[in-house]
């Protein structure tokens, strides 16, 4: 009797550890990768325009 339930025990402890462990969910969807703004194409291309607009405005006088 003593070996059966030292038996049960080992099993409900070898699946919780499993679970834990090794086990991944199914129903969580990956991550999605953050991007930098450095890293950014479209941060980058706004940043270069509203870098340039000053230059414009100016006409050159100054």
């Amino acid at each position: 009797m003593v070996y059966l339930l030292a038996l049960i025990g080992a099993i409900a402890v070898l699946v919780l550890l499993w679970r834990a462990f090794v086990a991944r969910p199914a129903s969580v969807a990956p991550r999605r990768r953050s991007v930098a703004p450095d890293d950014d194409p479209e941060f980058l291309r706004d940043l270069e325009r509203k870098r340039r607009r000053p230059d414009e405005d100016d006409g050159g006088a100054g």
